[in-house]
């Protein structure tokens, strides 16, 4: 497997990076940068992976995170076939603590921008009226530079300093233990997990892939998700049958065994266990909400 491409390099001559991104999926490599993160979905659906958290993704998906946070915006299996034609698009900008100057962050004016930064560390989700503010200020940051990309940059952030629209993603108390050099490593599960999750997956074949014994796998795993493997991968197909719910023609036995499951009792416990509520209800829900 390829190794990440170095992301978090900032060049020396400049304060921040601003990437717009254009491919037929993004990034599958799991990684962590030193770098803050801010990240817009403009096109593209898929699963989100940010520290012990997952969660679909689809366009307008924001998201700041903090340095050294694991991410993943992983695609969903149709983008890696190129017949389908299907594309990605999205926007990226990185930066380093001290962009503004180093000792700024310590003056009474930055003590919002210190706060937003300090809750950035279990990555912050952004929605409602401030994501929607947010999108097109994203896209003029691609246009202008010098000072004036400094000071828009800073009037994006703090919009996010005042919003109540601003959600953290990880547990409190979220450390992460992984270390650059099992980037691959958990690309490797990640890679599997997405491929293989509505099939019968064993513990023995993930151990095995990642030259690990199951007893020390499973140890592994879950000091750097802080979930079991199991948990993980019932997480996954939840995450794929909420998906599917969005969808009117199917039915919820259909769901159940295009997520994985064997059993539809099975589908429902589990599903109502993490999402509160019954497939049945989560789906009349979004329908009612979006329909």
């Amino acid at each position: 497997m390829n190794k990440p491409f170095q992301k978090s390099k900032i060049p020396g001559h400049m304060a921040f990076v601003v990437r717009e991104l254009i491919a037929s999926s993004f990034d599958s490599n799991w990684h962590f940068h030193p770098e803050y993160q801010l990240f817009l979905v403009l096109e593209g659906r898929g699963t989100r992976f940010v520290g012990d958290n997952m969660k679909p993704f689809r366009e307008n998906d924001l998201v700041f995170t903090g340095p050294n946070l694991p991410h993943l915006w992983r695609n969903d299996q149709e983008y890696f076939d190129k017949s389908q034609k299907l594309k990605t698009h999205g926007i990226v900008v990185y930066f380093s603590a001290d962009f503004i100057g180093e000792g700024l962050l310590e003056k009474e004016e930055f003590e919002g921008l210190k706060h937003l930064l300090h809750r950035s560390v279990r990555g912050l989700e952004v929605d409602g009226e401030t994501n929607r503010v947010i999108r097109p200020m994203m896209k003029r940051l691609l246009t202008l530079k010098g000072l004036e990309s400094i000071i828009h940059l800073l009037r994006i952030l703090q919009l996010m300093v005042v919003s109540r629209d601003c959600h953290p993603i990880v547990q409190a108390g979220y450390t992460n233990l992984n270390k650059a050099s099992e980037e691959d490593r958990m690309s490797q599960v990640y890679d599997y997990v997405m491929e293989h999750f509505k099939e019968g997956i064993r513990l023995e074949d993930v151990a095995t892939l990642t030259n690990m014994t199951v007893s020390s796998f499973s140890r592994y795993f879950k000091s750097r998700m802080n979930k079991s493997f199991s948990d993980f991968l019932s997480d996954v197909r939840i995450s794929h049958a909420c998906k599917l719910l969005h969808e009117e023609r199917i039915n919820i036995s259909e769901v159940c065994y295009e997520s994985g499951f064997n059993t539809l009792s099975n589908f429902n416990r589990q599903f109502k266990d993490r999402i509160g509520v019954t497939p049945m209800s989560y789906k009349k829900d979004f329908q009612q909400r979006f329909g």
